[in-house]
């Protein structure tokens, strides 16, 4: 990490965020009050950073958000949360994007941040609390504004009614005297059964900006004197610029300066089209390092070699060298995924003004307090002179969420070279080869059947990068040499195998790789699922009996399994020429199970239709979660069918949507969503409904061919018939 990226946590946690008007709700938690002691912010200053809801003379409540929107929902569930413990009128409740604060800190973080699928579960209690802090002080403003028993008091849709004598005190009435109120340490909750939105359908509250176009994404940003900029980046990752002449770039009508950075050369003009004109016509010279030799055949060898190695034990049990022997059926088998590109609709962009005493940013972000921090770093402002503004985020995926802060130290760079206001803009092309790629995985994988068909053995070696060694994440996702994203649904299973041995070997780095939309489990459970069902047909099994037959230490799994071969009607027959597949898998702390129904038309693979059971325990809004499975669904398919980073030379070869595909809407199987009623922990849900989409598919096509697809994305020739 460079010198830049690492002003201190303390130092930059000293920033504090001035929330005004009305009466200002927060709640008190000793782990923060803990760290606001810490980095001495003064006592004075306690009360606004805690806050979470904003309520207004006008009646207006406003939810101060602290996780980005990037199409999850998260600036409606967490609403929802509050207002309900509140009991406030949904029709009055609308959202804000949080500053960059601590108090706005990811719980399990540590930071300001978005991803894991996080966002609604891990801000259940605190929000609930806020919610229902902000409910108690009305109350007792109310009781003592008409100086009667609280008892006697309930609140309905942002009033305060006096039970016996029916009058009735909106909330906004009531902020002067609630202000003046002292909040206490704890608060009662609801009981679940007073819902009154949590687990109900609700629309989304960003969705009229959305349509209306007032809503604003990091490329929408325009204040004024703002140029635009368009970098000449290296065309082989770790690359360095060896020399270049802007001359024949500033020739060009609109150009206004051509400046150098620490990752390139940046073209900046009057807008985007001379930017990016300009750029074309830089001469430039690379040095392309020691990557400029990579090639994805040549590393298909090389990640077969370390397979062969000893790689760090993720799971043992049982001897599995013993239960070879034993084994009547054995089976050794290769599955290789490629790099994987985020592609979100938005490219990236940032929009950066530097001056002398301030540093201000509007970014579509993940990582808000990396950013600022960065920010502060390469200004050498202090943090409270750095302003962050999230914007809404046209796509994320993980691709927004980088530890470098790289899109958005590029923008401060130029702008504090320029000495004005710059945005950034990547292209699509940019934005494809710009790397922090979904990593490639190459598995070997065998196992070993007695004669009843069950698994006596399960060995898996797994042979990926790592893009948390060597970072400030190592300590953390990094346990006894295993980097746990690495092997994340493949180091615990749901079937029962007496004898398992799960390793990994980190490949070289080189190539960035970070989180993609479900991680490690976007690879190991096209894995896992498809061996399983490989399994399954080498017994003479169903394959979701023989799943079930081995899942009795996993009910939760069990059942979610067969709650959707029941709503999918898995033993009814199809139509001639229809396959159907089924995988389970969990992560993030939910289980999503999905039957999908193919053909084969034209040379042609057509997905019908996907079935899809979740339980993600408490249910917030249920339309969030149905639009989030419908989501993952074309994720998931998207990177089955077409998805694909491949080197040539040390360049990547994919530059746009004609080379790495998108899914298209004609190609959209009907989406059936059925969310189970759960007593389980809450879990997240933008992420756990891709892994279990590949596999479906994929081994619904195996009913069709058979033929099974171990590598992606899918080939013309895997739709031809096994002789």
């Amino acid at each position: 990490m460079s010198e830049q990226n690492t002003t201190s946590r303390r130092k930059f946690l000293q920033t504090t965020a001035a929330i005004g008007g009305g009466l200002v709700i927060g709640f008190h938690l000793p782990a923060f009050a803990k760290q606001v002691r810490n980095i001495g912010v003064p006592a004075a200053e306690n009360f606004a950073p805690n806050a979470f809801v904003r309520i207004g003379k006008d009646n207006m409540i406003t939810v101060i958000v602290n996780h980005s929107e990037m199409g999850q929902g998260a600036y409606t569930s967490l609403p929802m949360i509050i207002a309900d413990e509140l009991d406030a009128d949904w029709n009055n409740v609308k959202f804000e994007a949080a500053p960059v604060d601590p108090v706005y800190n990811h719980p399990g973080f540590g930071m300001q941040g978005t991803g894991g699928s996080t966002s609604t579960w891990v801000e259940w209690d605190r929000f609930r609390n806020a919610g229902a802090t902000g409910r108690y002080l009305l109350l007792a403003a109310a009781a003592q504004t008409w100086n009667v028993d609280p008892s006697t008091l309930r609140t309905e849709k942002g009033f305060v009614i006096h039970s016996p004598s029916g009058r009735k005190i909106s909330y906004g009435e009531l902020v002067d005297k609630a202000a003046t109120i002292t909040a206490p340490k704890e608060v009662k909750l609801k009981d679940a059964k007073d819902y009154k939105l949590i687990g109900k359908p609700i629309k989304r509250l960003d969705t009229p900006e959305k349509i209306d176009g007032s809503g604003i994404f990091g490329m929408d940003v325009k204040i004024p004197g703002v140029l635009t900029a368009v970098i000449a980046r290296a065309p082989v990752f770790g690359g360095k610029v060896k020399s270049f002449n802007g001359d024949k770039a500033k020739a060009i009508p609109g150009v206004k300066e051509v400046v150098q950075i620490d990752r390139g050369i940046a073209v900046v003009a009057n807008g985007f089209w001379p930017a990016k004109l300009g750029r074309d016509a830089l001469e430039m010279v690379w040095d392309e390092g020691p990557l400029s030799t990579l090639d994805t055949k040549a590393q298909t060898k090389q990640y077969a070699d370390l397979a062969k190695q000893t790689g760090a034990v993720a799971k043992k049990e049982g001897d599995v060298s013993t239960a070879k022997d034993k084994a009547v059926k054995k089976f050794d088998v290769v599955y290789d995924l490629p790099y994987l590109a985020h592609a979100p609709m938005e490219p990236l962009n940032c929009v950066a003004d530097v001056k002398a005493d301030s540093c201000e940013i509007w970014v579509g972000t993940q990582f808000q307090t990396v950013d600022a921090m960065t920010a502060a770093g390469i200004t050498g402002l202090k943090p409270n002179q750095v302003k962050l503004h999230t914007t809404l985020l046209g796509g994320g995926f993980g691709r927004r969420a980088v530890l470098d802060a790289h899109f958005v130290s590029e923008a401060v760079q130029v702008s504090k070279a320029i000495k004005s206001p710059v945005k950034v803009v990547w292209t699509r092309e940019d934005d494809i080869r710009g790397g922090y790629y979904r990593p490639r995985a190459y598995h070997t994988i065998s196992a070993g059947l007695d004669a009843a068909g069950k698994p006596l053995y399960w060995e898996h070696n797994i042979v990926c990068q790592s893009f948390a060694v060597g970072t400030p994440l190592e300590a953390m996702m990094v346990q006894n040499g295993v980097d746990g994203t690495a092997v994340e649904g493949a180091s615990e299973i749901p079937y029962h195998v007496p004898n398992k041995h799960v390793e990994w070997n980190m490949a070289p780095n080189g190539v960035p790789t970070l989180w993609w939309r479900s991680v490690g489990s976007s690879h190991t459970a096209f894995v896992v699922e498809g061996f399983i069902d490989e399994l399954a047909k080498a017994a003479g099994k169903d394959p979701f009996e023989y799943r079930r037959m081995l899942m009795d230490k996993h009910p939760r799994q069990k059942k979610v399994l067969e709650y959707v071969a029941t709503k999918a009607g898995w033993k009814n027959p199809l139509p001639a020429g229809r396959g159907k597949g089924i995988a389970v898998h969990e992560s993030f702390g939910s289980v999503v199970a999905m039957v999908a129904e193919v053909s084969i038309a034209k040379n042609n693979l057509k997905v019908h239709k996907v079935t899809v059971a979740v339980d993600c325990g408490q249910v917030v809004n249920p339309d969030t979660i149905k639009a989030q499975m419908e989501g993952c669904v074309v994720f998931g398919l998207t990177a089955a069918l077409y998805g694909e980073i491949s080197f040539e030379n040390g360049k990547v070869k994919q530059r746009n949507f004609h080379d790495y595909k998108m899914l298209r809407m004609n190609e959209m199987p009907l989406v059936d969503v059925h969310i189970m009623d759960s007593k389980e922990k809450m879990g997240g849900v933008g992420e756990p409904g891709v892994p279990p989409v590949a596999p479906a598919v994929m081994n619904a096509l195996f009913t069709l061919t058979g033929k099974r697809v171990r590598n992606l994305p899918l080939q013309p020739e895997d739709l031809k018939r096994k002789v």
